[in-house]
């Protein structure tokens, strides 16, 4: 468990480490710069703006100060927002994001996975058709697309809930946002779930189970549950960690002060600091979860334990 821990720990620093180089890139070799608002600045006051970012300097050295301040943990001052740290930003928009993100995972897993199951216990029945269309409807939407129709139908055509806003306390502004998160995320793990019971059904040892004559929910909850939820669990990596970070679309539509919208704003300002700040912090939680589903695998199939 130890070399398999520190093989881990080398290949997550390696991975980080080329997510911050191509961010920084990229960023760098798009259109515009974080200065640009600042045209109308004298030419001395803007040097000296530059000369305080760092941006006056070679890019590889602009490169080897950002890394190296990004290992203690400094992400670095914000272009945008004056006076701010970038951890600071992350730190004030992160409970939100963390809030929906965990609700919509709280309700896309168990009801993904429920039916999932019940669409896997009789492939080919009605029941099994109908699911699947509702999961193949949810997965070709994205949530892009149904953030604004939940707002049509119960903000403006019902007038239920409230079409955005962020008020501490108020469970309403959390109905939509946490339903256009949660609806794509149902739909795969309901598709992963269902393959992954028809597969073990069909496996050897549920045959084995059966000659036994085993009730049929006695062998799903004794043999089936655990190797089922192999393909959950491998999916469940990246986008828990998208739907805890928040999701960018969702935030802007519905007025979140989450870190989604710090994202935005940064790439459309080129805050280079603060969207490299954010894409840090995804990929770091990219390498945690899926730590964790390593983990996970071993506690569902012994013959995944890491050794």
């Amino acid at each position: 468990m130890a070399v398999f821990l520190l093989r881990r720990a080398v290949s997550g620093a390696l991975t980080l480490l080329a997510l911050l180089t191509l961010s920084f890139f990229l960023l760098r070799a798009a259109p515009g710069g974080p200065l640009d608002r600042e045209r109308s600045l004298p030419p001395s006051i803007e040097a000296a703006m530059a000369a305080q970012y760092h941006l006056d300097q070679p890019l590889w050295r602009q490169y080897l100060h950002y890394a190296g301040n990004a290992l203690r943990g400094d992400l670095g001052p914000s272009f945008q927002y004056d006076g701010y740290q970038v951890t600071e930003l992350i730190a004030a928009g992160l409970p939100a994001s963390l809030l929906l993100g965990g609700l919509a995972l709280a309700l896309a897993l168990p009801l993904g996975v429920a039916l999932g199951f019940a669409a896997a216990w009789r492939p080919g029945s009605w029941r099994d058709q109908f699911i699947a269309a509702l999961t193949m409807t949810g997965v070709s939407l994205p949530n892009f697309v149904v953030a604004p129709l939940l707002v049509l139908l119960f903000a403006v055509t019902l007038g239920m809930l409230p079409a955005g806003g962020w008020r501490p306390g108020a469970w309403q502004d959390l109905v939509l946002p946490v339903l256009a998160l949660a609806l794509p995320q149902l739909a795969y793990v309901a598709r992963l779930a269902r393959a992954g019971m028809i597969d073990t059904l069909a496996a050897p040892f549920m045959l084995a189970a059966r000659a036994k004559g085993l009730p049929p929910h006695l062998l799903v909850w004794r043999h089936a549950w655990r190797p089922a939820l192999l393909p959950v669990l491998s999916y469940l990596g990246p986008a828990t960690a998208a739907l805890l970070t928040g999701s960018v679309v969702v935030e802007q539509i519905f007025g979140i002060p989450g870190i989604g919208r710090y994202f935005v704003q940064g790439a459309l300002n080129r805050d280079y600091t603060l969207v490299m700040g954010v894409v840090l912090l995804y990929g770091t939680l990219i390498v945690l979860f899926n730590l964790m589903v390593d983990l996970l695998y071993g506690l569902l199939d012994p013959r995944l334990r890491p050794a």
